[in-house]
């Protein structure tokens, strides 16, 4: 969704997912499971901020179910989907020839293609092994963005730190360290911008 980040783009799309299967607001604790977040704290906060950018409205604020989204509407567009890229050890990406209809709110400005992750190195921030990502090629991306990159000519998706002449792609999951490497090993493929998850087929898109 345009105007949201990666991890509020997921909450939303979650709500809405639910909201039209039962036709009522999850609740915080559906939404902490159901994205894999380790606290409510995380869900209320990015409900308020996707309630600040408006696009949802808490109706009462004493109710956990009382989330009202505003609608959006838009078009699609086919993008290519190009394979596997890692949620964990660094992989090589797959390359087949193949697109997917992707609704146009999950695209960024520029060329954009889709990437299947495996692995599970980016739980904590709501990524889950066999969701599908977007991504908007760009060859820089800002601290804290989450990115697909080339470690050596393998690909994986990570948080992106710049530390001059090293480069750190930093995981979101504790139990795992993050990736250092000199800036020259690193190749930025581009920027993660939307994700697609099948909630019916338990998780994975």
């Amino acid at each position: 969704m345009v105007g949201l980040t990666p991890a509020q783009d997921r909450v939303y799309r979650f709500v809405k997912d639910y909201m039209d299967r039962h036709g009522y607001a999850p609740s915080y604790e559906e939404i902490r499971s159901g994205l894999g977040f380790q606290s409510l704290n995380a869900v209320f906060k990015h409900l308020k901020q996707i309630e600040e950018r408006g696009f949802l409205k808490i109706a009462r604020k004493n109710s956990k179910r009382a989330l009202e989204l505003v609608p959006v509407h838009s078009g699609s567009e086919a993008i290519p989907f190009l394979g596997v890229v890692a949620a964990g050890t660094p992989i090589e990406a797959v390359e087949i020839p193949e697109s997917i209809e992707v609704p146009d709110t999950f695209l960024g400005n520029g060329t954009n293609f889709a990437l299947r992750v495996r692995g599970d190195s980016m739980i904590d921030d709501g990524i889950r092994d066999g969701d599908i990502l977007i991504i908007t090629r760009q060859p820089r991306a800002e601290n804290g963005q989450t990115v697909v990159a080339l470690v050596n000519g393998e690909s994986t998706v990570k948080n992106f730190y710049s530390h001059g002449k090293e480069i750190e792609l930093r995981p979101a999951n504790e139990t795992m360290k993050p990736i250092r490497v000199a800036a020259d090993e690193v190749e930025l493929v581009g920027v993660v911008v939307g994700l697609l998850r099948n909630y019916r087929r338990g998780g994975r898109s």
